[in-house]
This record gives structure tokens, C-alpha cells and sequence, in this order.
């Protein structure tokens, strides 16, 4: 799926006004949303979950009160993903390899190279889209397996796997008729026309799903 820039947020997280100052009018200059913040906290005021745009966080590694890394462990642990690019000094650059370790996408040294900033952020924005578009895909896969009863989806799990009807049959103690007839209302719900495709419909709802 294809946004406009105005559509993408980039929060910029950093104690120092002349730096926030600074990346805002380089991100305005592409067209990108910029939300300032000046600390850690103020941007956990505004920050909610799951993300509905694609967005990134530029974050300073070293913040007083709560640092970067601090505020990264605390979105993980509100179930918040967004991608996240560390700003650092020189000293911070061991810092910043291990929040990449804990699932930052990026880090930028201070002093900024301008084309470098802006190559990092559109970076993580097309991360963040292509996270937003799979959790729609996979939120369509599962309400069109919603759809089906119990029973149908036993038989969808079991045709999935690649059982034929009559290893389903035995496995759920009804006929082969019966199965046959609820593979064709699976089928039909699930909007496919083979296993693989109900597989890979099944798997992108749930990748545990055949477990």
C-alpha cells in the first residue's frame, strides 16, 4: 500500500530544543509529519497502540530521567512496535548495538549527515508500512476464517495439513459425504480453491495455526 508522506509520523524524542528545532525543518523539507517531544515521558503521554500510520521514532540514547533505551524497554512492554533509530555521540555507539539487539532498527551519530537521517527515516517509515499492511492482511484472513462453524473449521485445519477425506472422515467419526460437504463451505467461505491456498490463508491469521 502506498502513503503520502504528510501520512507518516516521525517523533523525534531528544532534551535538546536546537536539535528537535533542526530535525523538524530537514524532515518537513520531505514532506513527513514531525511530532516534537522532549522527553521520554512526553512522548508516552501521546504514544498509543497498535499504530494506524506509518510512523518511526528518532530517540536520543541519553535523556534525563528516563533514557532511550529505558523508554524502548517500556514500549515493549506495552505491546507498542514502532521502529525506533537511536540518535548517538560517539561514546553511545556499544549502547546503541545492543538496543539494536533489542529490536532498534537503526542508530545515527551525532553530528548528523542530513541525506544519511533522511535515508535512515524512510527506511523504518517503509518498515512500519509493511508492519501495518500484514497486520491488515492478517486481520482479514482471520475474519474470513471467523466465518466458519466448529465443524467446518476442524475440517479446514485438517484439509490444510493435507489430510485427504477419508483420513479427515476417520479422524472426526463422520462420513466422507460429510466431509466432502463441509471442504466445499470451507472453501467457499475462506474465498479458495485448493489447500495450499487455505493453508497459506490459515498460517497468515495464525502462524500456529497447524500446529
Amino acid at each position: 500500500m502506498n502513503y503520502q508522506p504528510e501520512a507518516c509520523v516521525v517523533h523525534v524524542v531528544d532534551d535538546d530544543p536546537g536539535l528537535r528545532r533542526s530535525l523538524r525543518f530537514l524532515l518537513d523539507s520531505v514532506g513527513w509529519t514531525v511530532q516534537l517531544h522532549a522527553s521520554a515521558e512526553e512522548f508516552l503521554d501521546v504514544v498509543a497502540a497498535p499504530q494506524t500510520q506509518p510512523c518511526c521514532l528518532l530517540l536520543d540514547i541519553r535523556m534525563p530521567s528516563m533514557s532511550g533505551l529505558e523508554l524502548q524497554q517500556v514500549l515493549r512492554g506495552r505491546g507498542i512496535d514502532l521502529p525506533i533509530l537511536f540518535m548517538t555521540g560517539h561514546a553511545d555507539v556499544s549502547m546503541a548495538v545492543q538496543a539494536m539487539k533489542s529490536g532498534a532498527i537503526d542508530f545515527i551519530e551525532k553530528p548528523f549527515n542530513d541525506q544519511k537521517v533522511l535515508d535512515a527515516v524512510a527506511a523504518a517509515i517503509r518498515h512500519s508500512a509493511e508492519a501495518i499492511d500484514e497486520a491488515g492482511r492478517r486481520h482479514a484472513a482471520g475474519a474470513m476464517l471467523a466465518l466458519l462453524s466448529p465443524r467446518e473449521q476442524e475440517v479446514a485445519r485438517l484439509v490444510a495439513q493435507g489430510q485427504p477425506n477419508k483420513q479427515i472422515a476417520s479422524s472426526l467419526n463422520i462420513s466422507e459425504k460429510t466431509v466432502h460437504i463441509h471442504r466445499q463451505h470451507v472453501m467457499e467461505k475462506a474465498g479458495v480453491s485448493s489447500a495450499a491456498e487455505l493453508a497459506r490463508l490459515m498460517l497468515r491469521a495464525n502462524p500456529a495455526a497447524l500446529d
